[in-house]
């Protein structure tokens, strides 16, 4: 029985599917237009709730042995809309893209109508925009080209398809230079001081896990000695190291340096481009931490206030304030790194377009090297995902608008962007970064046109074939699974010889 205080949980919004089972892209959709809405599928509309006021039906039928008939019906709000059309017929198993395409570009336009939303994005939902340019510019189209084919296929806003082209343009000679018979490794780190509203790493704060630390370490290097066999045992060099979390910096300078020197022990790192540690949280940066990465070589760190509004700090949990970060700004660029990243997160709750448009000038101010702006995405697993609602009307559109005029203005181009679900008013995720500061990881974990090594709880494990297959291997989430189940984890790695061991012999 509900108190007076709660209210009921609304009704998720029913979809039937008939004639298929075509739901991936569908839901897609329906999430642009609907965001922090649950959705019912149903594949046979005998099964639809009764007295339902909204929902959609999208059917497939095969009228006769020539042609296909796609329908898509939607009420919302009390308002139908339908449409019908008429294609050659075509089987939804074996064309199954086509047959997505179509559903999501009738449902797309009925959307439209009926919520008078404009998403820039238009038809395309995928995490990885970029991939869509790299084919047109290697047969050579020019740019008005290019544009023109993203807003003819996908129908994307022309910003949206510039920033895209612009991306591309930037990664194509990096990628061109990436080495053959080359990987990447990746280092978790799953701690940090406290827990940011916005978040769902699998990130533990030291404070809690603090009695974990030491025996995860140990793992951790244990685990970084069986790969450092593989590399060497299947003839591979490493390309870019990269240590994410969690906050790697909320370690200890002694504990630092007890990860850092198992990676110099275990892998040959002469023939690296890219050694990246990601410092994050200010309030983890000290001098004597940021002495141990410089002794190691670290050649990119990152410094990462999200905003430069206390205020908007408090409200996601950031135990730092704006002067900390300017501060640790300040000890990085005196340690010695000329390669600085600094992370800002638009739509950040109790933020403003004026408060971003200030984050933005205190952040030129310092002249990092590099600046990636995310868009608030509510997680599942993250707390803020449970006030979902309340950010349907966030003002993060102006703030992404003006980031994308006013990084280019200042001399940074977009060298990386992906996209996530559940991202607030459909928006992206780009890396700007000055001339030759691009971060090479970033590109090639977005390009998956390189295997990377995963090492640490949480850590994935990708492997790319020459044929384009890519096959994932994940650690354990949790950093008292890893240390309690390492020796299971440890004999999975088995696969990844195989795998190896499998494109040796195609290529003879």
């Amino acid at each position: 029985m509900m108190t007076n205080n709660q209210t009921a949980a609304p009704k998720p919004f029913p979809i039937a599917l008939c004639g298929h089972t075509l739901k991936y892209e569908i839901e897609c959709i329906c999430k642009i237009f609907l965001p922090v809405t649950k959705f019912a599928f149903f594949y046979d509309m005998a099964f639809l709730p009764e007295g339902e006021t909204d929902g959609a039906i999208l059917t497939l039928e095969q009228p006769d042995e020539e042609q296909t008939r796609f329908f898509v019906q939607v009420t919302y709000h009390g308002t139908t809309l339908d449409e019908t059309q008429i294609f050659p017929k075509c089987d939804p198993v074996q064309e199954k893209a086509l047959c997505e395409y179509r559903f999501s570009a009738m449902l797309f336009r009925i959307l439209e109508q009926l919520t008078d939303l404009h998403p820039a994005w238009g038809l395309l939902t995928g995490i990885r925009p970029v991939k869509k340019v790299q084919p047109l510019l290697e047969q050579g189209l020019s740019k008005e080209q290019v544009c023109e084919t993203l807003r003819e296929q996908y129908w994307i806003a022309p910003e949206k398809a510039e920033l895209t082209y612009n991306t591309a343009v930037v990664q194509q000679p990096l990628l061109l230079e990436t080495p053959k018979n080359a990987v990447s490794l990746y280092v978790s780190i799953p701690f940090c001081p406290t827990r940011c509203s916005y978040c769902s790493f699998v990130s533990h704060s030291v404070e809690q896990a603090y009695k974990l630390i030491p025996d995860y370490l140990d793992k951790l290097c244990e685990e970084l000695a069986i790969w450092g066999d593989m590399v060497r045992e299947l003839g591979l060099t490493i390309d870019t190291v990269y240590f994410g979390g969690g906050t790697p910096t909320s370690l200890t300078a002694e504990q630092l340096e007890q990860v850092l020197s198992a990676v110099q022990k275990n892998f040959d790192l002469s023939q690296l481009r890219e050694y990246c540690v990601e410092a994050g949280r200010p309030d983890t940066i000290t001098a004597e931490k940021l002495a141990v990465l410089r002794q190691y070589d670290i050649s990119r760190i990152s410094v990462n206030p999200q905003t430069m509004q206390d205020t908007v700090l408090e409200n996601i949990g950031r135990k730092h304030t704006t002067e900390q970060t300017i501060e640790a700004f300040r000890l990085a660029r005196e340690a010695g790194f000329d390669n600085i990243n600094m992370d800002l997160i638009a739509g950040l709750p109790g933020d403003t377009p004026e408060g971003f448009h200030d984050t933005l000038e205190q952040i030129f101010a310092l002249h990092p090297d590099s600046i990636t702006v995310h868009a608030l995405t509510l997680k599942r697993a993250a707390n803020l995902f449970a006030e979902g609602a309340s950010q349907v009307h966030n003002p993060v559109q102006q703030m992404v608008q003006e980031s994308m005029e006013r990084l280019p203005a200042e001399g940074y181009a977009p060298y990386y962007m992906y996209r996530q679900k559940n991202t607030i008013d459909n928006q992206e995720n780009v890396g700007y970064a000055l001339p030759g500061k691009e971060s090479l990881y970033n590109i090639l974990i977005m390009d998956e046109t390189q295997s990377i090594f995963g090492a640490g709880c949480g850590a994935s494990t990708k492997i790319v074939e020459p044929c384009g297959r890519i096959t994932r291997l994940h650690n354990y989430k949790f950093p008292y699974e890893y240390i309690r189940q390492f020796d299971q984890l440890m004999e999975k790695k088995e696969q990844v010889r195989k795998i190896f061991d499998g494109m040796e012999r195609e290529m003879e």
